[in-house]
């Protein structure tokens, strides 16, 4: 009979998870080769080639696609055994994406308690936008994600966040300008959308002044006082101002969790049932 290694399968997890040899190596505390060796193994025991490999690291076949969701289930199987019979504890790991705005507004007291709560949970973050999040988790390269929706009365949603236009003054002059200039994220995120929407329908002229998913970029540009930019209200700085003089209305949007597995692992499921139970009622910490 033929047994699979547990560990073997989790370290075969983060490597399909991190797309790198080296990465991976580096959180389970091997070195390459012989990280590389155990993946080897473990596709002849198999008996199918698990892995594309190039210089630019590695990416899942078709069969290694099909034996992750195998080995996911029996990961998270062992953890839910260790959690039942150890009582409470729950023991394990789990990646959590998040947008940037929300990783400044609510995390630090969210993953404060959760940690406090379950020390035996290993935990790792990934901050990237919704649009970069999504993909993540379908190749299961996180466990669960804080994600936006641009519906916020789908059932999903578990906070609501309003967009507001921010600058440096709370009645900036560049409000009066003809054209007025912009600093927003990508244009397949929800605020790019929402303020060129509203701009479009106030008839109002603008400009794109600057262009970046990274928060601190689009909160200096508006500190400059070039441009306005638009940011989920949580996630206002203390110097930056809301400005509603001048300017058209501005969407509210859904916060919601969504995981990778149709049955997430018990670390994965507590994570996200803190989340659920906390983050309704949470006061922005930014």
């Amino acid at each position: 009979m033929r047994l699979l290694d547990l560990a073997l399968l989790r370290s075969f997890s983060i490597v399909a998870r991190t797309g790198s040899i080296s990465l991976a190596a580096l959180e389970v505390g091997r070195t390459q080769s012989a990280l590389s060796m155990q993946m080897h193994r473990l596709e002849d025991q198999v008996g199918h080639t698990l892995f594309h490999r190039s210089g630019s690291g590695v990416r899942l076949t078709a069969s290694g696609e099909k034996f992750l969701v195998h080995a996911e289930a029996l990961l998270a199987r062992q953890d839910e055994v260790w959690a039942d019979m150890g009582g409470t504890t729950i023991r394990g790991s789990v990646s959590l994406g998040c947008p940037e705005d929300y990783s400044i507004a609510f995390l630090p007291e969210l993953l404060r308690d959760f940690c406090a709560l379950h020390p035996d949970i290993e935990l790792r973050m990934v901050c990237a936008p919704t649009s970069d999040l999504r993909p993540l988790l379908h190749r299961r390269q996180l466990d669960v994600a804080l994600v936006s929706v641009a519906d916020p009365e789908s059932s999903e949603v578990i906070r609501k966040e309003s967009f507001v236009w921010v600058a440096s003054e709370a009645a900036p002059a560049i409000v009066d300008h003809a054209v007025i200039p912009l600093a927003l994220s990508a244009p397949v995120s929800l605020d790019y959308r929402a303020a060129c929407d509203a701009m479009g329908a106030a008839n109002r002229r603008y400009r794109i002044a600057f262009a970046s998913n990274s928060l601190a970029g689009l909160i200096a540009i508006a500190r400059s006082g070039h441009a306005i930019s638009v940011l989920t209200r949580s996630a206002v700085p203390p110097d930056l101002h809301v400005v509603s003089r001048g300017l058209p209305p501005l969407p509210t949007i859904g916060v919601a969790l969504e995981f990778s597995e149709q049955r997430p692992s018990s670390a994965a499921r507590a994570l996200g049932a803190h989340i659920g139970a906390a983050l309704p009622g949470l006061h922005k910490t930014a």
